[in-house]
């Protein structure tokens, strides 16, 4: 490249670097522990298990379920039940003021043998808690997710600029170079590109995953209106149907299951709420294999009659999310990919340390004889800092 296009390059890759570090910093650090949220629950003792029974052991009425929790409380009215992914003899019952989405909510756990209640957790507090939401959206809501999607956009824009950068610049030195003098910002500044370029791919999967999970509550929005709108038609003069009207929700559950055979249920959503309408309870089945368990399909059944309606195939940008969200924190491929993705995480914060430590320093970079020459060998740093002022770059749910 000749100088314009490197100077061009440089100033792309320097302030998209500066103007993100830090918070893809503060998110792979709040990410580190939600790789392990599962494990961490159930050290912590906030991880709740249906006990033991045997093989076979008979199952309640999701009805009677339902009529439990809501006996916890009578004011509030059921928007979600749902399954853990490993556990079918427990069901977590959410309850709300008002079939709307809010932030006031409560869970109920129910033994799905017994109809014991195991316990009532609160998601909303503790350590993970705020790990979670300050990963997801600063404790901003769908401002501070869009804010931390654009700041994923900047990320990936340091991450290409970088590599072209880096590039040219790394003919001059093989591979892995970690030059030993007694100026430790050039070992960091090799150490930041050697670990940069290790970490990219993953980096960037992260990096973009995380931007797709940021757009989830518009993804949904527009799929309501594009596609769930059409199915509505036939109800379009028709009240919102009262709990009172509603048919068995366990009836309305063995229709849809055996509307799609072979899969199982992964959550219900009920009349009102932001998956469902104001007409139909809405199960969202999913596959039994490793990659298609975290595909949806959606069921829809008619609260009345409880008899099936339609169960539309999800559009392309739906199902991009519902792949990027478990790719992100590694739930695909069990306990080895966690340890993976921390490792490479742990990587990536040492990426960014050594970006902002490059970036503070640079204005002792060398010594005032040797500047000339120490320039014409320094490789830019990736994906966080260029030639000649190195500055910062980064990762980025559920």
């Amino acid at each position: 490249m000749n100088s314009r296009k490197i100077k061009t390059w440089a100033w792309v890759h320097k302030w998209s670097s500066l103007v993100c570090t830090v918070f893809m910093l503060l998110l792979c650090l709040t990410g580190l522990p939600l790789i392990f949220h599962h494990e961490i629950g159930h050290l912590l003792g906030t991880e709740v298990e249906a006990p033991k029974m045997p093989a076979g052991t008979p199952r309640i009425s999701l009805d009677r379920v339902l009529d439990i929790a809501k006996a916890q409380h009578p004011d509030r009215v059921v928007q979600f039940a749902s399954q853990p992914e490993d556990d079918d003899g427990l069901w977590f019952v959410t309850l709300t003021p008002t079939p709307a989405p809010t932030d006031d909510f409560k869970s109920i756990a129910v033994d799905a043998r017994t109809g014991t209640i195991l316990a009532q957790p609160k998601f909303d507090e503790g350590f993970m808690y705020v790990m979670f939401k300050l990963h997801v959206d600063l404790f901003a809501g769908l401002p501070g997710k869009l804010f931390l999607g654009f700041m994923g956009l900047l990320l990936l824009v340091a991450i290409v600029s970088g590599v072209v950068l880096y590039s040219p610049f790394m003919r001059k030195l093989d591979f892995g170079t970690v030059r030993r003098e007694k100026r430790p910002r050039l070992k960091w500044l090799d150490l930041h590109n050697l670990l940069g370029v290790v970490t990219l791919v993953w980096l960037f999967v992260v990096g973009s995953t995380g931007m797709i999970n940021t757009w989830a509550d518009l993804l949904i929005k527009y799929w309501q209106y594009d596609q769930l709108s059409a199915l509505l038609t036939p109800y379009k003069n028709e009240p919102v149907v009262a709990v009172s009207e509603r048919a068995s929700v366990q009836r309305s559950m063995d229709a849809a299951l055996q509307h799609a055979p072979g899969m199982k249920l992964s959550f219900i959503a009920f009349p009102g709420t932001s998956f469902s309408s104001p007409h139909h309870t809405t199960f969202f089945v999913r596959g039994s294999e490793p990659f298609t368990s975290k595909l949806f399909q959606p069921v829809l059944v008619d609260a009345k009659t409880a008899q099936v309606t339609a169960s539309p195939k999800l559009p392309w940008y739906l199902t991009a999310l519902l792949v990027s969200q478990p790719l992100h924190f590694g739930d695909y491929g069990g306990m080895p990919m966690q340890i993976l993705w921390a490792l490479l995480d742990i990587a990536t914060i040492i990426v960014l340390g050594s970006g902002l430590y490059l970036w503070l320093k640079r204005g002792n970079a060398a010594p005032a004889g040797g500047k000339a020459k120490a320039a014409a060998h320094e490789p830019a740093p990736l994906p966080g800092a260029v030639q000649p002022e190195p500055a910062p770059a980064m990762k980025v749910q559920a």
